[in-house]
């Protein structure tokens, strides 16, 4: 018999994930760390799927969702992601795909942006974090080194869709096409300035401190993009944006690289 466990939100959301695992070879998945609840240990999962080869060395993407517990659209999104590339493998060709889509399960369970010490993990990365969940994936970041990452957020203060575009400027290449796919669902915020930055057609440059970013030594530096949903939007309407936004970068990302992109 299966005990009751903490992580009972988390266990629905990926339960579509581990029936798929255990049909798909492509398809695999694993805890990376733990965090301490009242109620026991809450897992941190990762699901990796491995695309058809392209006849070159495939591309390492990592998707993360759920860094704030309150923004759960970048994780439904990131599930639909995933059962899509189950259905039809084709879709992630030449790609290798490194799924988090619980970063914060304590935030998560409790439905609070924090984690459940009070912390925005969005602020601790690289700067020496005692919290489990920022060191086990600082980890990863550094054991795996991808090639891009993607960061998937909600903004209940802004009226559209937007983006944080950071290092190389493949970033910037990658987010037109995964925003004119977004934006077939929501519209875009197209404000000068988002968040308290300087802001171009959607398209952020800066970033706060502390974000989940590579690590600091990695080169050549991965591109980077945080891709935003208003928050304000229904949770349906974020999530299929969100993921349309990753279908968008997913479906470049091998022409850009192939193509000799400025990376």
């Amino acid at each position: 018999m299966t005990l009751p466990g903490p992580d009972l939100r988390s266990r629905a959301l990926l339960g579509p994930l581990h029936q798929s695992v255990l049909v798909e070879p492509r398809l695999e998945t694993a805890v990376i760390g733990q965090v301490r609840a009242r109620e026991g240990w809450m897992p941190i999962p990762r699901f990796i799927f491995r695309g058809p080869s392209s006849g070159m060395e495939p591309l390492r993407l990592a998707i993360f969702s759920l860094v704030h517990g309150d923004e759960p659209a970048g994780a439904l999104a990131l599930v639909q992601l995933l059962v899509s590339a189950v259905r039809d493998p084709a879709i992630v060709r030449g790609l290798d795909l490194y799924c988090y889509p619980v970063c914060n399960p304590t935030g998560y369970e409790d439905g609070t942006r924090f984690n459940r010490a009070g912390v925005d993990l969005n602020r601790e990365f690289w700067r020496g974090s005692s919290h489990p969940e920022v060191q086990t994936l600082e980890t990863e970041l550094r054991t795996q080194r991808f090639d891009g990452l993607v960061a998937l957020h909600a903004d209940c203060d802004s009226p559209g869709l937007y983006a944080f575009a950071r290092g190389p400027v493949i970033s910037e290449e990658l987010l037109a096409p995964a925003l004119a796919a977004a934006e077939r669902v929501l519209p875009r915020n197209t404000e000068p300035t988002i968040d308290g930055f300087s802001a171009r057609h959607g398209v952020i440059r800066d970033c706060y401190c502390g974000v989940l970013s590579p690590p600091p030594e990695q080169s050549p530096a991965p591109f980077e993009i945080i891709l935003e949903t208003p928050g304000c939007a229904s949770l349906l309407a974020q999530a299929q944006a969100a993921f349309q936004g990753l279908r968008g970068i997913i479906a470049e990302m091998p022409r850009l690289y192939m193509g000799g992109a400025d990376i």
